[in-house]
């Protein structure tokens, strides 16, 4: 057989030119597919959906055994029922401050106390979203103005806003409770919301902040079930500084999220993961070192 018979044989179309002609094609057909798929639903290879919308609320103070089967809770243990509920998840250390950073940048940026003001340049979650052309606001309850940067104002707390400590994220982003969206369409791409120290159980009862969640962020909730949107509600640590597990509730309602109790361990440098990789973000500081959480129904 000659050598362009070979080639007939086991090559149909054609000999070695055209052959690598259709390589070439093919592999520009993948080049330009592999980015299209990867602005669907998915967060790419990473195993983790891409919401339309996350908005994540952070609470104070409070373990998990304090918070789950509560009935003072009674909101709160009823999204952890109707999505997933985190059973083995801690914060990272002690007091509040470093938490709200590890969560927000996957550092604690070296602070180890409550103390006011920082200043930071580091990347985070904003800055990661905002180079992809993504969005990001925080909302914070009782801060008086638009990128206010003031320690304190009533029961608005700096310490548990960890966005206006960083250079790199615009004072637009840094936002007052009253600015959130009444349409949840028009929300960023992924949103804080932080309770003042009276309704986030620093200060206030735990039923008192179970009715404002309930009260305020309950038809996000609804609506993210049918809309590919997710809420989170999570804390920055537990109640016992001296010692103990840290371990805190954290629960994770959404349309792609999978109902039940997940108790394989992970912390709040994973919730970071998870969002970073939701939108195929880069993974910052120790986010990089935890496994993204697995709860998806798809």
């Amino acid at each position: 057989m000659t050598r362009r018979g070979t080639w007939a044989r086991h090559f149909p179309g054609g000999g070695p030119g055209r052959t690598k002609r259709k390589a070439v094609a093919l592999a520009a057909v993948t080049a330009i597919l592999l980015p299209i798929a990867a602005c669907g639903t998915s967060g790419g290879d990473r195993g983790v959906p891409r919401p339309d919308h996350i908005v994540v609320v952070v609470e104070e103070n409070r373990s998990y055994s304090s918070i789950i089967g509560n009935s003072e809770a009674t909101y709160i243990n009823e999204l952890a029922r109707s999505g997933a509920s985190l059973t083995n998840f801690t914060a990272i250390t002690h007091p509040s401050q470093p938490n709200y950073l590890a969560l927000f940048s996957g550092s604690t940026q070296g602070v180890s106390n409550n103390s006011c003001p920082y200043t930071f340049t580091a990347r985070n979650l904003a800055s990661q979203l905002l180079q992809a052309d993504l969005t990001f606001a925080g909302y914070s309850q009782s801060m008086p103005s638009v990128g206010f940067t003031g320690c304190t104002s009533g029961a608005y707390a700096r310490r548990h806003n960890p966005w206006v400590n960083f250079t790199n994220v615009p004072a637009s982003a840094n936002l007052p409770w009253t600015s959130f969206p009444r349409d949840y369409a028009d929300l960023p791409t992924v949103s804080f919301v932080i309770p003042d120290v009276e309704n986030d159980m620093h200060d206030g009862s735990v039923r008192r902040a179970d009715t404002w969640l309930r009260d305020n962020l309950g038809g996000y909730a609804r609506w993210a079930m049918t809309h590919n949107s997710l809420l989170v509600v999570t804390w920055d640590e537990d109640e016992n500084e001296d010692g103990g597990t840290n371990q805190i509730p954290t629960v994770l309602v959404g349309e792609q999220v999978r109902p039940g109790d997940y108790p394989r361990p992970n912390n709040l440098y994973g919730l970071l993961r998870t969002l970073l990789d939701a939108y195929g973000l880069p993974r910052i500081g120790h986010a990089a070192e935890m496994e993204p959480l697995d709860i998806w129904s798809k």
